[in-house]
């Protein structure tokens, strides 16, 4: 039995908050180091490739295997691109994109005459 590696587009959620976004997404079985995360201009794009050994013996049914993930996401010129950052624990990435400063909110002095 040949294991074919299915391609799929991961669960995501995509919070704002004052200071940046969150992008969380489900990445079951995907440590650090099979995680690929390229900008390029305007496009982020996030890939993963899960490992999955049958072994021995062979399965009688086999309903799940080798996954490959893949999500690509534009980005306004709201996001400071040199600061982005990526964590992943427990099968989450929390990618943080964080405002540039011209987006973010300020506090306008009041002056008294």
């Amino acid at each position: 039995m040949n294991a074919q590696t299915q391609v799929s587009m991961p669960p995501t959620d995509i919070l704002e908050c004052e200071d940046g976004f969150h992008i969380y997404m489900d990445l079951p079985g995907i440590a650090a180091e099979d995680l690929v995360i390229d900008l390029e201009q305007n496009e982020l794009t996030v890939q993963a490739s899960s490992k999955y050994d049958m072994g021995e013996p062979q399965a009688m049914r086999n309903e799940f295997g080798p996954l490959s993930y893949k999500r690509v996401f534009t980005l306004s010129d709201m996001v400071d691109r040199e600061n982005i950052k990526a964590i992943i624990k427990d099968g989450v990435l929390d990618l943080f994109l964080p405002k540039a400063d011209s987006m973010k909110p300020r506090r306008i002095e009041i002056k008294a005459e």
